[in-house]
């Protein structure tokens, strides 16, 4: 008798256990359903977005000298515009960024007015460019044009990207339910930095020439 009994309650804590870990396990969902790892999971969606940024501007970057010489060889008088541009490359490429950049005002706004210094150079040597047939011609230059298009497309798909990441993470941090987690369990994160709508709005270097030489 005693080992039946035994048994019986045996097979009643098993299933308390069980009744238990289920009950967990749901409230586990629940709390997922309601949002509590959006914003981490917001953050490195952005942060990832962010490093996007960076390596399409490096690129950038990376095409200016050879842009610059190819430019030289064929219109050394234009000094004053080739240094614009090698100074704003070296202001844009000079700053290290802090590791709050991303949360951190005059910091990201650094960065965004030295890109924008860059951009504004690159469009006046580009300007410039027009005055010479024969660098237009130019399969050197041809070549560099082409890849300079195509980093400036992938700088606006980045800068975009990043700019729908961080509306997600910080409209998250501010609105119920995310206010809530954060105060909770993710008190040290702070809005992110975004490009402004006046940034936004500047011209990106036209390098859409015409290419018969003409």
């Amino acid at each position: 008798m005693d080992s039946v009994v035994t048994s019986v309650r045996q097979a009643h804590g098993r299933a308390g256990i069980g009744a238990r870990l289920a009950a967990i396990a749901g409230i586990c969902l629940m709390l997922a359903g309601c949002g509590i790892n959006n914003i981490p999971t917001y953050e490195e969606q952005a942060r990832a977005a962010w490093s996007q940024v960076l390596n399409q501007y490096q690129r950038r970057a990376d095409l200016i000298p050879n842009l610059v010489e190819t430019v030289e060889g064929f219109a050394a008088q234009e000094k004053d515009v080739l240094t614009s541009v090698v100074e704003a490359r070296s202001r844009a490429t000079a700053t290290q960024l802090p590791a709050d950049v991303l949360t951190n005002p005059d910091a990201f706004k650094a960065f965004q007015d030295n890109q924008a210094a860059l951009s504004g150079a690159l469009s006046r040597l580009l300007v410039v460019v027009e005055r010479y047939p024969e660098l237009k011609s130019s399969q050197n230059f041809l070549a560099l044009q082409s890849q300079l298009e195509g980093t400036e497309n992938r700088i606006a798909v980045a800068r975009r990207d990043y700019i729908e990441a961080v509306r997600l993470y910080n409209t998250e941090l501010r609105t119920i339910p995310g206010r809530w987690w954060r105060s909770l369990l993710y008190a040290d994160t702070e809005p992110m930095q975004n490009f402004s709508v006046e940034a936004e709005t500047i011209e990106t270097p036209k390098v859409e020439f015409n290419r018969s030489g003409g």
